[in-house]
C-alpha cells in the first residue's frame, strides 16, 4: 500500500491509537476465546460457530492492518500554528449559505475525524474540498449530491 499521510488533531490521532490498541488486546483475546469454544464443540469440518470465528477473526486482522496502515501515516498537526488567512485542514471555517442565509460552522479534519455530529467534516467531502484555500469573503460554488450550492465564506479560525 502508498503511504497516505493524514493530518490529525492530538484528539484524533489519541483515539485511533487507543481504538488500535483495544482491537490488538480485547479484540484478538475475544477471538480466541470464540474459536477455542468453538473447537471445544467437536468436528471442525462441520462446525459453522468454528468457521464463523475464523471469519471474525480474519476481519479483525484486516482491520488492524489496516489501523496501522492508517497510522503509520498520520502526522500530528499544531493547532496553534493553524494559518487562519485561508481555509485548510483544522480550519474553523463559518460558512452562508447564500440560498437560504442559513450560517454553519465545520472544522476540517482527515477522513478518519470527520463526524459531522460535531462539526467535523473531511477535506475529502464535497463541501470540505470546495473549501480549501478559500479566503475570507470569498464565494465557494460547491457540486454536492443535492446539486450546486453557493457559499460565502464568512469567518476562518483555529
Amino acid at each position: 500500500m502508498s503511504k497516505k499521510i493524514s493530518y490529525y488533531t492530538k484528539e484524533g490521532l489519541d483515539r485511533l491509537t487507543n481504538e488500535l490498541a483495544i482491537l490488538k488486546t480485547k479484540g484478538r483475546a475475544d477471538i480466541a476465546k470464540q474459536i477455542a469454544e468453538a473447537r471445544d464443540k467437536g468436528d471442525l469440518s462441520e462446525n459453522a460457530e468454528y468457521d464463523a470465528a475464523k471469519d471474525a477473526q480474519g476481519h479483525l486482522e484486516a482491520k488492524i492492518a489496516q489501523m496501522q496502515d492508517v497510522l503509520s501515516g498520520a502526522r500530528l498537526l499544531d493547532e496553534t500554528k493553524i494559518d487562519t488567512s485561508s481555509v485548510s485542514i483544522l480550519s474553523k471555517v463559518t460558512i452562508k449559505n447564500n440560498k437560504n442565509g442559513a450560517s454553519v460552522t465545520y472544522m476540517l479534519v482527515s477522513e478518519e475525524e470527520a463526524d459531522l455530529k460535531a462539526g467535523k467534516i473531511s477535506t475529502q467531502s464535497p463541501i470540505g474540498r470546495g473549501l480549501l484555500g478559500k479566503k475570507k469573503g470569498d464565494m465557494a460554488i460547491i457540486k454536492t449530491p443535492a446539486g450546486e450550492m453557493e457559499f460565502e465564506i464568512v469567518s476562518i479560525g483555529a
